[in-house]
């Protein structure tokens, strides 16, 4: 036996395909595990001798059996995000809290000055309070104080509670007044000073402190002064309750970090402000393709993240910083959670950001140095193959029902590469920064959860809400029983539904928001690339003339983006489908694949 192994070394996978060549092309086995290390990089190795062993495992031989390991030539690509601004407070003279707690008690907005609650029983005049109430006393000793007050005619219109026991103590009270609960730091509440507490009733949000003329009626505040509040307004919008506190002045200062500029440089340069969002920054990208480089104003969050995509290009594959050049960009619009200085209970403002996922051009050398590493541990012979697309067309060929011309979208955790092959067997082919991790990347921001593998998890499959210890219902209405009670930690929260596990989702979005977000990342992501792709390789860049495409990689597998990528083809009369590589592996192996075939063809002298 002559065995041929093919390794494609993409940013979420490593795949293995390994085929007989002695007589003619045999595959006999495969493997996938997880890449380890950035794509492109020495770090590589490693999970490329696990995916040997693992497919050499399969048919009973050992790694010196392989004649020649053929691998990829790996493009990183490494995504980032940049702020359209970042405010490290929220406005001048003001500090607010707006968690949105579990158990606020009473109802409607309540207006008035800061006092502790042991200094209610030495009040005497009819001035408004808020009682503020430390995790120290015990809710029925502060319900008896607050009883106690109002029977002395002392007008309390609020209470802010540092424990999580608003509604026992509204309970207790005799005079019904909105209290929030669960302020995390309510020693630095100041005290003596106009604030405003607002709850609303169950399954409605606030009303007055969510609106910026709200605010003003509360704190009287000028026409300018409102224009400083909008945050505040909009951090708020949704919660079920809120408070707000107008500080004294100079406590609080506003520093904003400018978003900068993307210097874009092809067949000429173009400056872009970020702030003009992804839609400008796309356009002027089209203006200067093909794409030479990218950098990012000095001083400024772009700048920043340009720089960071440098150095660690730089760092992992030993090259200068000036040789690491950025030959693709993906903007996308988003919104990036900001946490509130200003505020008491770690509260959030989402802020306007644009997500950048930026490719690196490879020079010959990291991924000879990936060769020689990996054949020094091997002592098979290692070749470097053609470039990933052009692997994948010879693949994706192997789909039963298909013919040349082709157009494949090979999507995988990085990248969106495309290839189209005629019937003379010419490649032309195109890669483009952005997929299945800048798709993580966007729903782990605009949710705000710290988990990633959370976020990984929203993205790969469906949501539901646990109804009751009995039946879930899905998201698409659906409702699922169960003979065994679930467990109750999970009782009406929603979750996401694994093969054999429910995942709960830390979160107090509802389950359209969640949805919503993970699609429109979806959208703003693969069907954006998908377009971008296609019109580059297709005949004169002209969608109509493409017949037939095929999805490879790991995304398409995703149990919603094949759907969206043929629905939005559908309108260029593009027949779209998931691939099925050799009849056997689906939309996965076609570069490790199309590496074997295009080695075979090499030994008997065919082009393709």
């Amino acid at each position: 036996m002559k065995l041929v192994a093919g390794v494609d070394i993409g940013n979420s996978t490593t795949e293995v395909a390994i085929a007989d060549i002695s007589n003619k092309l045999n595959f006999i086995t495969s493997s996938i595990v997880k890449t380890t290390g950035i794509k492109g990089t020495t770090d590589n190795v490693a999970g490329v001798l696990l995916g040997l062993k693992e497919a050499c495992k399969n048919i009973n031989i050992s790694l010196e059996n392989l004649d020649v390991i053929c691998i990829n030539e790996a493009t990183p690509v490494i995504g980032d995000v940049a702020m359209e601004t970042i405010t490290e407070t929220i406005i001048t003279e003001s500090t607010m809290i707006g968690h949105n707690p579990d158990t606020p008690g009473g109802i409607g907005v309540g207006i008035g000055r800061t006092v502790f609650l042991d200094e209610l029983e030495y009040l005497h005049s009819n001035e408004d309070v808020i009682c503020i109430i430390p995790k120290s006393t015990n809710f029925e000793i502060a319900a008896k104080k607050l009883n106690e007050a109002f029977n002395k005619n002392i007008q309390i219109t609020a209470a802010v509670a540092q424990g999580d026991d608003g509604v026992i103590i509204s309970n207790r009270l005799v005079k019904q007044i909105p209290i929030v609960d669960e302020v995390a730091y309510i020693d630095k509440v100041p005290m003596g000073m106009i604030a405003a507490v607002e709850v609303s009733t169950p399954g409605r949000t606030i009303k007055v402190l969510s609106n910026p003329y709200g605010l003003a009626t509360v704190f009287k505040l000028s026409p300018e002064e409102t224009k400083h509040i909008i945050p505040i307004s909009r951090a708020l919008i949704g919660n079920r309750s809120a408070v707000v506190i107008r500080t004294p002045e100079g406590d609080v200062k506003e520093r904003v970090i400018p978003a900068g500029k993307l210097i874009l440089m092809g067949i000429k340069q173009s400056r872009i402000s970020i702030e003009e969002g992804a839609l400008a920054i796309m356009n002027s990208l089209d203006k200067v393709w093909p794409l030479e480089d990218v950098s990012g104003e000095p001083g400024t969050n772009v700048g920043g993240m340009i720089e960071r995509v440098r150095q660690v290009m730089s760092e992992l594959t030993n090259q200068d910083t000036e040789e690491i050049k950025i030959q693709d960009v993906l903007a996308v619009d988003t919104f990036i959670p900001q946490k509130v200085q200003g505020g008491l209970a770690e509260e959030f403002a989402l802020e306007n950001a644009v997500a950048l996922a930026a490719m690196v051009k490879t020079s010959k050398l990291p991924m000879e140095n990936i060769a020689q590493k990996l054949e020094s541990e091997t002592n098979v012979k290692v070749l470097i193959g053609g470039v990933e697309a052009g692997m994948a067309v010879l693949g994706a060929l192997t789909t039963p029902g298909t013919d040349k011309p082709l157009v494949i979208l090979d999507m995988g955790g990085g990248s969106t590469d495309s290839a189209y092959i005629d019937k003379n067997n010419t490649v032309k082919s195109i890669h483009h920064a952005g997929a299945g991790e800048m798709v993580t990347m966007l729903i782990k921001s605009e949710l705000g959860l710290e988990d990633y593998n959370l976020a990984e998890d929203i993205k790969k499959f469906p949501l539901a809400k646990v109804e009751s210890l009995f039946n879930i219902r899905y998201e698409d209405g659906s409702v699922c029983f169960f003979q065994q009670p679930l467990d109750s930690n999970l009782f009406a929260r929603n979750i996401v539904v694994k093969k054999d596990e429910m995942i709960p989702i830390p979160t107090k979005h509802a389950i359209e928001k969640i949805r919503i977000v993970r699609r429109e990342a979806k959208r703003k992501v693969f069907v954006t690339n998908a377009i971008r792709a296609l019109k580059d390789i297709a005949p004169n860049h002209d969608l109509r003339s493409i017949d037939f495409v095929v999805l490879v990689g790991g995304s398409a597998l995703d149990f919603e983006v094949p759907e969206m990528i043929s629905d939005e083809l559908s309108h260029y009369g593009v027949v779209c489908g998931g691939g099925n590589i050799r009849g056997i592996e689906g939309p996965r192996n076609a570069v490790a694949t199309g590496l074997v075939i295009s080695y075979y063809n090499s030994l008997r002298g065919n082009n393709i």
